[in-house]
């Protein structure tokens, strides 16, 4: 009998471990060569094109206000941000774009969809008006 509580609490504690470990996502480190980009486009101009392609290829996850709670969102295992926050607006225009381009985990690249890196700017420009 003491040989089954020992054995049921090791599995219950490393349970709980396992578990707290699955939640915390790990960094998302952007190259220097990217955080420290200059944004090549006005910020002021063509947001309408910017929001265009936010609402075709990243609504469905990130959600109409860009708080992560798209129609897709459920089915993704990563934390998709809030693109309002403090914590994401204070992101350079180079990290957001490293990280638009390029993607990770559920988060695709998409150097194909908007191939145009002047377009992955102007969605970089409509995500940052999203701020609140």
């Amino acid at each position: 009998m003491k040989t089954f509580k020992i054995i049921s609490l090791a599995g219950f504690m490393s349970f709980v471990l396992f578990s707290f470990t699955t939640i915390v996502q790990e960094e998302w480190k952007v190259p220097a060569k990217y955080v420290n980009m200059e944004n090549p486009t006005d910020p002021s101009e063509d947001l309408d094109i910017g929001k265009s392609l936010y609402n075709k290829h990243c609504k469905s996850c990130h959600g109409k206000e860009g708080y992560g709670d798209g129609s897709k969102a459920d089915e993704m295992e990563g934390d998709l941000g809030d693109f309002s926050s403090e914590e994401f607006q204070a992101q350079t225009d180079g990290e957001l774009f490293y990280k638009t381009t390029f993607g990770r985990d559920d988060m695709p690249e998409y150097t194909k969809k908007i191939s145009d890196d002047e377009d992955r700017w102007l969605v970089v420009n409509y995500m940052r008006t999203l701020a609140e």
